[in-house]
């Protein structure tokens, strides 16, 4: 079939069907820059969101009340049932101890994180920028991020006793390479293009940073604060797990150096279920929200 042909406002010869292909490429960007505009219903975030999980967690009790019933497993200092943990947690909350578990090693966590925080950030920024320091100690802080961080504990110990000084340095050389890394990254792919714009404009120096290289390389950044986090948490828990103390009170990590002490499977399994459940609470109160805000405000996640 001859396609009809029609005259351009320029004075060009077009074809209809070419019109009509244009309106079609034009009318699927407008729908994909208005997405899903409405609020998603409970029903949807309840299937999408909420049942998998609740799924996952069911199939994982099933399977290890099975190998407890049906004695694949028969030993409980080994494998204790569902049941023997679910006491465990009973027991803490009636003696009101549960919350303080996991508030001692929340608040150093927390704590330790934002120390890293704020001494990665200008230490990424600073070898990001500068090609001697880059130089110089770039690849320490590779190697000290590839360093598991209980390597950390005995000089830590021996530097500066068993108290909370100590259990904060491991944090800081768990989580600071980590920080600065992600940032360094981030910047590295950051387009030339945004520089020179920024430069153009009057952003040079510390303006420069803040209002052209930190927000074009959030992303990486924002991945380098999940990283830092997760080096955190196991630099804390490596901590409490070696330099147990009284007087450092009980954290989860204390917890479980107690359960192997007094060859308690059950306080072993609370203590690996707190630890677990904090890491996934706090990434997704804190770190999920951030990273879908940082997706959306580059148009790469549609609001909905």
């Amino acid at each position: 079939m001859a396609s009809t042909d029609t005259k351009t406002t320029d004075g060009r010869t077009g074809s209809a069907d070419d019109d009509r292909q244009t309106a079609s490429v034009e009318a699927g960007l407008d729908a994909l820059e208005t997405g899903v505009t409405g609020r998603t219903s409970f029903r949807q975030t309840f299937v999408g969101k909420i049942l998998p999980p609740i799924v996952a967690v069911a199939v994982v009790l099933v399977v290890w009340q099975a190998l407890v019933s049906f004695k694949i497993v028969d030993d409980p200092t080994k494998l204790p049932s569902p049941a023997d943990v679910g006491g465990e947690f009973r027991d803490a909350w009636l003696e009101g101890r549960f919350f303080g578990y996991i508030w001692t090693s929340v608040s150093r966590g927390l704590l330790g994180f934002l120390l890293a925080l704020a001494i990665g950030t200008p230490l990424g920024l600073l070898v990001a920028r500068v090609k001697f320091v880059r130089a110089a100690i770039g690849p320490i802080l590779s190697g000290l991020q590839s360093l598991p961080s209980v390597a950390w504990v005995p000089p830590a110990v021996i530097w500066l006793g068993l108290n909370n000084s100590m259990m904060y340095a491991v944090i800081l050389l768990g989580a600071v390479p980590s920080i600065a890394n992600g940032l360094v990254s981030g910047i590295d792919q950051v387009p030339p293009l945004f520089l020179r714009a920024g430069r153009t404009m009057g952003a040079t120096g510390l303006k420069g940073a803040w209002h052209i290289v930190l927000p074009a390389a959030l992303p990486g950044y924002l991945g380098g604060l999940k990283q830092g986090w997760a080096f955190s948490w196991r630099s804390l828990m490596a901590a409490e797990i070696i330099a147990s103390s009284p007087d450092l009170g009980i954290g989860l990590g204390a917890l479980l150096e107690n359960g192997r002490n007094a060859s308690s499977m059950s306080m072993v399994f609370e203590a690996i279920i707190l630890i677990l459940f904090v890491g996934i609470a706090i990434d997704l109160l804190i770190f999920s929200p951030l990273e879908r805000r940082v997706l959306r405000g580059r148009g790469l996640l549609v609001k909905g």
